[in-house]
């Protein structure tokens, strides 16, 4: 039976797809979920905290970045500068989402996100959580800010008010800066306070960084008020209802700032 010249067309069309299809199945298709590199296959390498530190301070404000870009490029940026590739394929950028505890939300401090994200190049979860405890446990109880650009500060030059934060948000962090200090969070010595403590986490990550590099890297337990609270609300406990590791105090404590203040709050 003779084809109609559609048909014909039609039936050629249906081989061309055939053959694209046939030739598609013949390649490697890339399973879901894979990636190019080995998970945590870059490897980590030592750096000089103190340097490392300024570079911080200056990723701070480069662009307008602010805390999560500045630690991360103190890291994986300097090894890029030092050694080249894969360090210098990562698009650095994207790490400016962390700024002011995620974009504006005051959550995770960002500082303390870029030298996890970092960390999570080199190392699996089993390894790297020890790491990242060390360092928010170290941020909890630390005087804000250590770090003194001297001459290089871009914000307010001088010495700035310290303070404890007792936790690792953003928003708590600041906020009890601003009110030990009296100086407003719109302020420029705030900036400043800010980009100083992102030298001071890229300092304290890279110490922890280089130690575990070492093998002498040595992790710190829960904090009082965890354990504390832990024998009640942990896991398999009386009331398994509570999950982190974070002091427990600032939003706990019971005391007048911890109250109901959305609606009790003073007209």
């Amino acid at each position: 039976m003779a084809l109609s010249r559609r048909e014909m067309l039609a039936s050629l069309g249906g081989l061309a797809l055939g053959s694209a299809l046939a030739a598609t199945a013949g390649r490697a298709m890339a399973a879901p979920f894979d990636q190019a590199a080995p998970a945590f296959g870059w490897t980590p390498r030592k750096l000089d905290p103190a340097a490392c530190a300024r570079t911080a301070y200056a990723g701070y404000w480069h662009e307008d970045y602010g805390c999560c870009y500045g630690t991360f490029y103190a890291i994986v940026g300097t090894m890029a500068e030092q050694y080249g590739a894969p360090y210098n394929q990562f698009p650095f950028t994207m790490m400016e989402v962390g700024k002011s505890g995620i974009s504006d939300w005051g959550t995770i401090c960002g500082a303390l996100l870029g030298v996890a994200c970092a960390y999570a190049l080199f190392w699996g979860r089993k390894e790297r959580n020890p790491m990242v405890t060390e360092l928010f446990r170290w941020y909890e109880q630390a005087a804000f800010p250590a770090f003194d650009p001297g001459g290089a500060a871009k914000g307010a030059p001088g010495p700035l008010p310290t303070s404890r934060s007792d936790s690792v948000l953003c928003h708590i962090s600041v906020s009890r800066w601003c009110f030990a200090s009296k100086i407003a969070e719109g302020s420029k010595q705030r900036n400043e306070r800010c980009a100083r403590v992102t030298a001071d986490v890229a300092q304290k990550g890279i110490a922890i960084l280089n130690a575990k590099i070492d093998g002498a890297f040595a992790p710190a337990g829960k904090s009082e008020s965890v354990a504390y609270c832990g024998e009640c609300h942990g896991r398999g406990k009386t009331a398994d209802d509570t999950k982190g590791l974070m002091d427990c105090k600032p939003c706990h404590s019971g005391s007048e700032h911890t109250q109901d203040k959305f609606r009790n709050h003073p007209s």
